[in-house]
């Protein structure tokens, strides 16, 4: 075990800090209810970014190895990480008015992503609002095996290459839930994509597709939100922002506690939220850099998979208490 390092989560006997927040800013700011609702110009965002992504499968086919590559890390990372953020969007039903609408729209922005995971996100991620730190139903936090097994900077640097297999089999080992009519849907459409795609332009586009899956979700700085949004760099807060250039592409997923405290405004109005409410985000401590954020999660010796915040459903006890 590397110095320093955690060998246990953060265990708070206190709430998620956002409800307590939201109400708050709800008494001090009620013109904030102006800002709920969906951004209407993301079914088109999405739509350019679906074709624009598919198109380069397409055109890339040809390509030698290691060009395909390159071009996944420098392009299609941004697409691809665009499009997982959509989803995130949708799954909040901030595209479209209707449910039925987002989940379709969902599906349709998954297709370059090249592997169906669109609606069963929804699923883990709304729990990851309502249980936000819950042991046991927050899946976004690492499990303890993780924590024991990733302990110094090599383990590190490799957790943080494959995170997005640890996101994907996280939930499906330690709160798994049964696939309904939409997740079938979801699959159909994503197998039909992918095996037209290999029918038409060969095995090298959807490799395309994969990769820019793959290594934008790793060591690229864009996966920097993954570390940023709730580890804990600072005792005592659990969830963080970034406000740097990067959310341009990201849907201002960068805006994190804003979305936690208001998970019904859209990514587009959150720096409107920020600007309405500031006394609310001035104190908090935030993140200027996703790049920053990777070097430091691997380099630093105190900062490891356990430096996440938990919290008993009803009641809390653990060695570390807030």
């Amino acid at each position: 075990m590397a110095e320093g390092m955690e060998k246990d989560f953060f265990w708070s006997q206190k709430d998620e800090p956002h409800a307590s927040r939201r109400r708050q800013i709800m008494a001090s700011h009620p013109e904030v209810k102006q800002l709920f609702g969906p951004d209407h110009w993301a079914p088109a965002k999405i739509t350019v970014v679906v074709v624009l992504q598919l198109s380069v499968a397409v055109y890339i086919s040809n390509a030698s190895w290691w060009t395909i590559l390159l071009v996944s890390y420098f392009f299609g990372a941004f697409c691809n990480h665009n499009l997982f953020l959509a989803i995130h969007e949708l799954s909040h039903n901030l595209a479209c008015n209707s449910p039925f609408y987002n989940r379709l729209l969902g599906i349709f922005a998954n297709l370059p992503v090249g592997i169906p995971m669109s609606v069963t996100f929804q699923k883990y991620h709304l729990e990851h609002h309502r249980y936000q730190g819950v042991d046991g139903m927050d899946m976004d936090i690492p499990s303890d095996a993780e924590g024991r097994i990733v302990t110094n900077t090599g383990f590190k640097l490799l957790w943080v290459l494959f995170q997005l297999f640890f996101y994907a089999f996280r939930p499906l080992f330690l709160n798994p839930k049964p696939p309904g009519l939409w997740e079938i849907g979801n699959l159909t459409a994503q197998v039909a994509l992918d095996a037209a795609l290999v029918y038409y332009a060969g095995w090298r586009a959807l490799a395309y597709l994969i990769l820019s899956t793959f290594v934008g979700g790793g060591i690229h700085p864009i996966a920097g939100h993954f570390i940023s949004e709730h580890y804990v760099f600072k005792k005592g807060q659990e969830t963080y922002s970034y406000y740097g250039p990067l959310n341009l592409l990201t849907w201002n997923v960068g805006y994190h506690n804003e979305h936690h405290d208001f998970p019904r405004i859209a990514g587009s109005r959150l720096p409107e939220l920020k600007k309405m409410a500031p006394e609310f985000y001035e104190g908090l401590a935030y993140h200027k850099s996703w790049t920053n954020v990777i070097y430091r999660y691997v380099t630093d010796p105190t900062v490891g998979p356990f430096s996440r915040t938990k919290r008993k459903q009803r009641s809390s006890s653990s060695a570390k208490t807030e």
